[in-house]
């Protein structure tokens, strides 16, 4: 819903009923003075704002003249349901916010160590892209050194590292805890593969090879954020390793 569409309509035909409840009130209290012309743009704005009142509060706006019922009682009536729409519409929006859920927040100093350390005072200067940048770089150089390997790096190290194949001479796996027979452990080691090597490719890449990205706050915090669950897995496995052939 447009609320500063309502807000301006209602705002309008709340002017338009004031000053026309001020000359019929003028007319009322001088016996001489004439009574005001019949209010076509006022009975024409009202329609609109009737609909608008009944969006915001079923029946609100449906107003109708009582019988016996003078011009100024029903039009004081009319501006007091469009007054309460106004109210509604110019609210509504920090209304939804206090009404919605409480949701869960992530501190980004909560994130995983390897990742926040070196992102921090990047992101401290405003410098987001170079902040996940950092942390993707920290979280590459922590997973060489865990394995041993510094050959290669990145996507291609994170393929083989989480490979389902047994680890070979020269190529060390990282296996997540729990019993290997089960679908649950596979799938898990499967996935890790997948999105350790979507990680770098998806965001570390973008991150090093584009001169500016329009990451907001948000978006920069979820890329940390995604980086962070790959440290905890990486810090999670266990490193096995084949006999050398030699």
């Amino acid at each position: 819903m447009d609320h500063a569409f309502a807000v301006r309509k209602l705002t309008d035909f709340l002017a338009l009923v004031r000053g026309y409840l001020y000359e019929v009130d003028l007319a009322s209290r001088d016996i001489g003075a004439e009574w005001p012309d019949w209010p076509e743009e006022l009975v024409v704005q009202e329609a609109v704002a009737r609909q608008i009142a009944n969006a915001y509060y079923s029946g609100l706006g449906n107003v109708e003249r009582e019988d016996g019922e003078n011009e100024a009682a029903y039009w004081y009536r009319v501006r007091t349901a469009a007054a309460q729409a106004l109210g509604m519409a110019s609210s509504a929006e920090e209304m939804a916010a206090f009404l919605r859920p409480t949701s869960p927040a992530i501190a980004a100093d909560s994130l995983h160590p390897w990742i926040w350390e070196p992102a921090a005072p990047l992101w401290a200067a405003e410098a987001r892209q170079d902040a996940v940048l950092a942390a993707a770089r920290t979280l590459n150089r922590r997973l060489q050194q865990k394995l041993e390997r510094h050959d290669i790096g990145e996507t291609d190290l994170c393929m083989q590292t989480f490979d389902l194949k047994e680890a070979q001479p020269g190529k060390p796996r990282l296996r997540f805890p729990g019993d290997r027979t089960t679908a649950t452990w596979r799938a898990r080691q499967d996935g890790a593969k997948y999105f350790s090597a979507g990680a770098f490719l998806a965001i570390r890449n973008v991150a090093a090879h584009e001169e500016a990205v329009d990451w907001s706050r948000q978006d920069a915090l979820e890329h940390l954020t995604a980086l962070s669950v790959l440290a905890r897995w990486i810090e999670e496995c266990a490193t096995e390793t084949a006999p050398s052939s030699d």
